[in-house]
């Protein structure tokens, strides 16, 4: 059975996604030492020799989404995530985020159980909050779509299904769930099919990854300050500064301007490190 990663990656006007894609495909190569797929558009972007598959495909927006560290309303190319059962080339997918980092080998675990389908059920950020598990009225307990793992079975393919049918049908299952947000969200549309096809109990064990998914906001200050070590800083309501360094611990870096800046930094070194060595060649 072929294990591997797979990861979207569409820019828009403010976020180069196959950049950052490309750096966590090097992440996960050192830690997690499986083969990374990206799914993109970008037919001559430089970045694409560092995927072991590159999948085009057109992307599938979801509308447009307030990035607060930029300031502004960006397109929101992230409504293709339902197609990933069809796009993968892998039997067994450990399907991520572009913006999540990978720090640590703590994932092998997730493709090595052999699961049908699992994603994180709970999430936290460095304040210890869990303020973003659950959406709708009356609440409903969200799976997390930055980290999903499934193998090619048909349990899978009807969770795969069922979600596109909620995309295809999105204001229909705002009104059932009463969603106050009318951009399409992949972490609902998995959460509604996995509530759809396990019979409406929830948080399913089978369906669930044990731990938090580790979430970095926005207003959260992100610097790399070594190889896999991260500090998050932010201003407390008092105006008191504090902040918080994570070493090998993945993370979810939900503001994108912090990560670029770590992506382009790693550019940069590379850059660097090749014209050290045609230098002494």
């Amino acid at each position: 059975m072929t294990t591997g990663a797979l990861i979207f990656a569409f820019n828009n006007e403010k976020t180069d996604y196959v950049a950052i894609a490309a750096w966590s495909a090097r992440n996960i190569h050192r830690h997690l030492g499986i083969p990374v797929a990206v799914v993109t558009n970008q037919e001559n972007h430089n970045e694409l020799s560092i995927f072991d598959q590159v999948i085009f495909a057109e992307p599938a927006s979801g509308g447009t989404r307030n990035f607060e560290d930029y300031g502004s309303n960006v397109t929101w190319h992230n409504a293709s995530r339902p197609d990933a059962y069809n796009l993968t080339p892998w039997n067994n997918t450990l399907l991520l985020d572009a913006d999540y980092v990978v720090a640590s080998n703590q994932l092998r675990h997730v493709c090595m159980n052999n699961r049908d389908l699992q994603a994180y059920p709970r999430s936290m950020d460095v304040h210890g909050n869990h303020n973003l598990d659950s959406f709708g009225n009356p609440l409903m307990d969200m799976f997390w779509a930055t980290v999903v793992q499934f193998r090619k079975c048909t349990q899978a393919q009807y969770i795969f299904d069922c979600m596109n049918m909620i995309k295809k049908n999105w204001q229909h299952y705002r009104d059932i769930y009463h969603i106050y947000s009318s951009t399409y969200r992949n972490d609902y549309s998995l959460s509604i099919a996995l509530n759809i096809l396990n019979g409406h109990v929830p948080h399913a064990n089978y369906n669930s990854i044990l731990g938090s998914l580790t979430n970095v906001y926005p207003s959260n200050a992100l610097t790399e300050i070594d190889q896999d070590c991260y500090r998050i800083a932010w201003a407390a309501a008092d105006g008191k500064k504090h902040h918080v360094d994570l070493a090998n611990q993945d993370l979810h870096a939900m503001g994108k301007r912090d990560l670029e800046v770590i992506v382009e930094n790693h550019r940069r070194a590379r850059l660097s490190n090749s014209s050290l060595e045609l230098a002494h060649s």
